[in-house]
């Protein structure tokens, strides 16, 4: 999805256009970030930054690097684990300790980066997964760092799906919610009204996108698991998908007319 992975500009499948783009099969952009951008671990505000880069990676996830002066460094220990990237360098590593907590080579940086990416000397990234929180602005961040570059269109509809799981018609509607997101198929979301009541039931999973927020699941009753995901609080790009249910799997077929 976004410029690194599906068809996007970056990726090792960029999709068809009138130009090219003169470079390695592998790419990496380095642009700066607009964001004010914290890390917070143990109750500490590890990381402060207005001057955040962001990194994005052919195949990859985009990934901050904060500058190491706008890193608390008195929280930082250097370890003797080393990586090596062919398209970065060597990168060297340190733990945190918070509040008598460690986290073990939570911080990376590349002291001597390669010349082609030589934008990120000076700088250190988190593995944000292991923090407690991580802000843009006054915003939590839900999930990864978001791709300025990745949208997601939400639409009211009016074409006719039939959802079925192995042969079973579980919903069918003339009135799904429409989700057109960078690099994802097409998704439709059906109203709770027009799923078959009774039929599926509440599945412990949860999932988390940071485009629309936290999905919980259902599982057909005496069938597969987890076929059908919402979003009961959806982050603004996501609005109107509040009680709809999407289907997926395996043993799900969605039928889409005009």
């Amino acid at each position: 999805m976004t410029l690194t992975t599906g068809t996007g500009p970056l990726s090792r499948t960029p999709g068809s256009s009138n130009y090219t783009i003169d470079g390695p099969a592998h790419r990496i952009l380095i642009e700066p970030s607009p964001k004010r951008v914290r890390v917070e671990v143990a109750g500490e505000i590890v990381a402060d930054t207005t001057a955040a880069l962001m990194l994005h990676e052919t195949g990859l996830l985009p990934v901050y690097y904060f500058p190491l002066g706008d890193i608390r460094h008195d929280l930082l220990r250097p370890t003797d684990h080393h990586t090596t990237c062919p398209f970065k360098g060597e990168a060297s590593y340190w733990s945190l300790t918070a509040a008598a907590r460690v986290e073990e080579n939570l911080v990376w940086t590349y002291p001597e980066p390669l010349d082609e990416v030589a934008a990120i000397a000076g700088h250190a990234a988190f593995y944000l997964d292991r923090a407690d929180a991580v802000y843009e602005e006054s915003v939590r961040l839900i999930g990864r760092p978001r791709d300025p570059y990745h949208r997601v269109d939400t639409m009211r509809s009016d074409r006719s799906v039939r959802v079925s799981v192995n042969g079973e018609v579980i919903a069918e509607t003339t009135r799904p919610m429409a989700v057109f997101e960078t690099g994802v198929p097409p998704r439709w979301y059906i109203p709770r009204a027009d799923v078959r009541a009774g039929r599926l039931e509440p599945s412990d999973t949860v999932t988390v996108c940071p485009y629309k927020g936290v999905a919980t699941y259902w599982s057909l009753g005496d069938g597969p698991a987890d076929v059908a995901w919402e979003y009961a609080e959806p982050l603004p790009e996501a609005t109107g998908l509040p009680d709809h249910l999407c289907f997926l799997g395996d043993d799900v077929t969605t039928d889409v007319a005009i």
